[in-house]
């Protein structure tokens, strides 16, 4: 379930780039459009639709990208005292789990106002349910990647917005393996995040017992188990769970359902 590295830690900023690049022509053979899977309404963004522009600030290329960094450059969030209310709220939920050096740092560089976040959310899918939720973190982990590249005298990092505060149970409540549904029975209200990992060890029993026992579905009942297992809510479980998948990238994970978050988002309100 661990993703690929685009680029190896070590392997210098310009050869980075110049795999990046590489890979991006390789895929770039099919349009969206020609899939037959995408939307009328997405396949117009992707267009640069007059119709859609009002609806959008910058789209999603390099000369959107370098227009949204000067926009949040002068934006009131960017300023060092939230900046530092969200490093001490992210220090403090990353007691919970064993923190990577390359997550670690960038965490720390946040306090830099060089530093710009590229961030995708989801829902607490039990054990991570469909596989988006994989593809939406890994496209952040390479889109910071790719704008680090792109303007390197600034910072880029890949943020996991964790959706605690969802009320949906019951389109997080399972995943599919091997084309069967392996469903959590309960009912729940209120968010999810709080919810007591209680009973999922019933879930545990049916997954392990149709994986078999090789090296890989050794891995994945221990990882089943030491995220949902050894945690007492949703939202821990989920935090560790995306935490072993990704930390070597240098994720970031955050909890936003944190009073001291909330705060700063008074003013908007």
């Amino acid at each position: 379930m661990t993703p690929k590295n685009s680029c190896d830690s070590k392997t210098k900023d310009a050869d980075c780039c110049e795999n990046l690049s590489i890979k991006q022509s390789q895929n770039a053979s099919l349009s969206y459009k020609n899939t037959g899977y995408f939307s009328s309404l997405i396949c117009d963004y992707l267009d640069k639709k007059d119709s859609l522009k009002p609806f959008y600030q910058n789209f999603s290329n390099l000369n959107g990208y370098k227009q949204q960094i000067a926009l949040k450059q002068n934006c009131i969030s960017a300023s060092s005292q939230t900046r530092q209310v969200l490093v001490s709220a992210l220090k403090l939920q990353y007691k919970k789990v064993q923190a990577s050096e390359p997550s670690l740092k960038n965490i720390q560089s946040l306090l830099s106002e060089n530093t710009f976040t590229v961030t995708t959310g989801h829902q607490l899918n039990l054990f991570t349910g469909p596989l988006y939720f994989l593809y939406k973190i890994v496209t952040v982990i390479n889109l910071a990647k790719e704008l680090k590249c792109a303007f390197p005298d600034k910072n880029f990092v890949p943020i996991y917005w964790m959706a605690t505060e969802d009320h949906d149970f019951e389109e997080i409540n399972y995943f599919n393996f091997k084309g069967q549904k392996v469903k959590w029975n309960g009912s729940a209200g209120g968010a999810v995040g709080q919810l007591s990992t209680k009973g999922l060890n019933e879930v545990f029993n049916e997954f392990s017992k149709n994986i078999g026992s090789n090296k890989s579905a050794e891995y994945l009942k221990e990882l089943f188990e030491k995220a949902y297992l050894k945690h007492e809510n949703l939202a821990d479980a989920t935090f560790y769970l995306a935490n072993e998948l990704f930390s070597s990238y240098g994720l970031v994970i955050i909890d936003a359902d944190n009073s001291d978050l909330k705060r700063l988002f008074v003013p908007i309100i």
